[in-house]
């Protein structure tokens, strides 16, 4: 079986590319049944970020193109159209990316801590799907215990910069005081809820929460003196808005030209500030085009993330060698499921000679033997079926010199142990 990690993220594809491959979290279970029950797939995990879309499967020999030709084919996209922007890795490589991704090693922001909950999102879809197995599930745990274990003994997460406190940091370059601003945020998830938080440090003038679902957003406004809107309700509020974050789940934009442009109007020209963090985006690209609108999407908070990049170097490059080691771990392991396990033949063999040489001992008593000679015979001839063959070979390697099977002897039946406590 062929571990792949198969996928496309902010490094290799336009935004406008990753949309188109981006999965619906209400879908995500199933896409991942229809992924499962292609032929040749044993098992699968689909990873769907704002930054990335990544297929990890487990395929018999022959599949190894399936997990590809399926992307394209579940989101409709032309043969060949993906092939310039994927990136595979196989086996120990797939190990290795996994343990990269989780810990924030493969991410825009260095070391961002948001990675590893959409890790375990992805994983729990999984399960909820029954897409995996024991090898995956193993590693997924491995890779959970991984990034723990990165957090804890690197600076990897020390002065982290979120793609959210990147988006408030650029929208202060435009609004020198953010106490003046009047700021909208649409969505409610972790993204959101982080700008939300460093934005009421700032101390914005007014804080304005849009969300599809009106209770997330007045639990999240209330929380930091906001006020919510449901998203319906977003052309009645865009034109007081100074600043706009979007980071939804949609897959169409929430935001319009035709809705900008009315308010940019009302607004009678007052330039807007806008952060489309979402994939697919929330913000028609066309709202770009508009006079007095400046229009940030996620590609364009690279430069501010790359300058905050550098001091957590040294920290990632701790974090690689601490992988490295993990995931030989790991590969150690599922190269053992593969190797035929000799015990589980030697306790069949020996709990058969056991039910033969009993029954015979049965009916010795039933033949009017005692007790003590059909036990005495039990012991003897299990004794002398079970030493048999391995007697036969020790005897053999006694007389040819074979010191390493003298010596392994010893180790497997605990002789060499039994030696040294003589000796004390």
């Amino acid at each position: 079986m062929k571990l792949i990690a198969l996928g496309l993220n902010h490094l290799t594809a336009p935004v406008s590319l990753r949309e188109q491959v981006a999965f619906d979290e209400n879908a995500a279970g199933d896409a991942l049944r229809e992924l499962a029950r292609e032929p040749g797939v044993d098992e699968a995990l689909i990873l769907s970020t704002c930054n990335r879309t990544e297929l990890y499967v487990s395929v018999t020999a022959g599949a190894e193109n399936v997990p590809q030709e399926w992307l394209s084919r579940h989101h409709r996209l032309t043969h060949g159209k993906l092939d310039e922007f994927l990136y595979r890795h196989d086996d120990e490589a797939a190990v290795r990316h996994m343990f990269r991704v989780a810990t924030g090693l493969d991410s825009m922001v260095l070391g961002e801590p948001q990675i590893l909950g959409q890790v375990k999102e992805a994983y729990q879809h999984a399960r909820e799907a029954h897409a995996l197995k024991t090898p995956m599930d193993r590693l997924l745990q491995h890779t959970f215990a991984v990034a723990k274990r990165v957090r804890t003994d690197t600076r990897i997460g020390a002065h982290t910069v979120s793609v959210a406190f990147t988006a408030v940091r650029l929208a202060e370059r435009v609004f020198t005081d953010l106490r003046q601003a009047c700021v909208l945020l649409i969505g409610a998830g972790d993204t959101i809820d982080l700008a939300v938080r460093h934005l009421a440090e700032k101390q914005v003038r007014r804080l304005i929460v849009a969300n599809r679902t009106l209770e997330n957003a007045q639990e999240l406004a209330g929380r930091h003196g906001g006020y919510a809107i449901a998203l319906s309700d977003l052309p009645q509020h865009l034109a007081e808005a100074d600043i706009v974050i979007a980071s939804t789940a949609a897959r169409q934009p929430v935001l319009t030209r035709a809705m900008v442009e009315k308010a940019i109007a009302a607004r009678r020209r007052k330039p807007m500030f806008m952060v489309d963090i979402a994939v697919p985006r929330d913000i028609e690209p066309a709202v770009g085009e508009l006079p007095d609108v400046y229009l940030y999407g996620i590609d364009d908070l690279r430069q501010v993330i790359d300058d905050n990049r550098r001091s957590r170097e040294n920290a990632a490059r701790e974090a690689d060698a601490i992988i490295d080691l993990q995931v030989e771990r790991y590969m150690a392991w599922r190269r053992a499921l593969t190797v035929r396990n000799p015990a589980v033949d030697l306790r069949a063999h020996a709990e058969t000679y056991r039910d033969q040489v009993l029954d015979k001992a049965r009916a010795m008593l039933a033949r009017g033997k005692s007790p003590d000679e059909a036990l005495a015979f039990l012991a003897n001839t299990l004794t002398n079926k079970l030493l048999h063959h391995p007697s036969a070979r020790l005897r053999e390697a006694t007389l040819s010199g074979d010191y390493d099977l003298l010596h392994a002897a010893g180790r497997l039946y605990g002789l060499d142990e039994d030696e040294k406590t003589s000796d004390e």
